[in-house]
């Protein structure tokens, strides 16, 4: 029997790897290898090189998959990681050359996230200066995790990690689903990345595609469907 591919999780903006929890416990029953990356947030070609070392790092095949922001990030790490045979977005982001999230997320109506952003000042490790951003932690659990528990919802609001806006406005470099195979999940009732922006991505992509009744912590709230999906695009390796 051949041994699974591994599977890479990269969580997205105002979430960290801990998201991935529900994911990679399903995942692990199912015998796959995990990884959940702990992504910079800093800058979408400095994320990606960052996790295209790690995947440097992995023996054998890899199934990557990204949760909002990082489907950005995926989308340029997988460039050239010669590993990498299946990706999955999930809520995500999925740009074409050139595209910025900050663009994608303003292409169709239904995004309140820029309404409930706080921004904090920041000095990045190249000495420049930048805007972490926060989401109000009052309207965290609806904007982000409206389908969750309000105890869980509550500590992701506490725990967040901010993206910097040069992160978001950041341009994607060419994209690795133009060559590798793709999945997606669509949250339905997402207020950060619409589903009507979510479905223009995939179908973009050329990506099999998913939709389910979830808020965008999708990978938190329903991570039996999420496993699946990555399930699917593993099979496939």
């Amino acid at each position: 029997m051949q041994n699974k591919p591994t599977v890479v999780l990269v969580h997205g903006a105002f979430a960290d790897s801990t998201s991935w929890n529900g994911v990679v416990k399903k995942l692990e029953q199912e015998g796959y290898p995990v990884v959940a990356a702990a992504n910079p947030l800093r800058g979408l070609s400095h994320d990606a090189a960052y996790v295209r070392e790690l995947l440097a790092g992995i023996e054998g095949p890899v199934v990557l998959a990204g949760h909002s922001y990082g489907g950005a990030v995926i989308t340029n790490a997988a460039r050239g990681a010669g590993n990498v045979k299946a990706l999955v977005y999930v809520a995500a982001f999925v740009p074409a050359n050139g595209e910025s999230a900050l663009e994608l997320a303003g292409k169709f109506p239904g995004s309140s996230l820029g309404e409930v952003l706080r921004p904090v000042p920041v000095t990045l490790a190249d000495g420049s200066q930048a805007v972490d951003l926060y989401i109000e932690r009052d309207k965290f659990p609806h904007q982000f995790a409206a389908d969750v528990s309000e105890d869980v919802a509550a500590l992701m609001a506490v725990s967040q990690r901010p993206v910097t806006n040069v992160a978001l406005e950041e341009p994607s470099g060419e994209p690795a689903w133009q060559t590798v195979p793709s999945w997606a999940l669509v949250a339905a009732d997402d207020l950060n990345i619409p589903a009507e922006t979510q479905h223009f991505m995939a179908e973009r992509a050329r990506a099999y595609t998913v939709e389910v009744r979830a808020s965008h912590a999708v990978s938190v709230s329903r991570p039996e469907d999420v496993a699946d999906i990555i399930d699917k695009a593993a099979q496939s390796v």
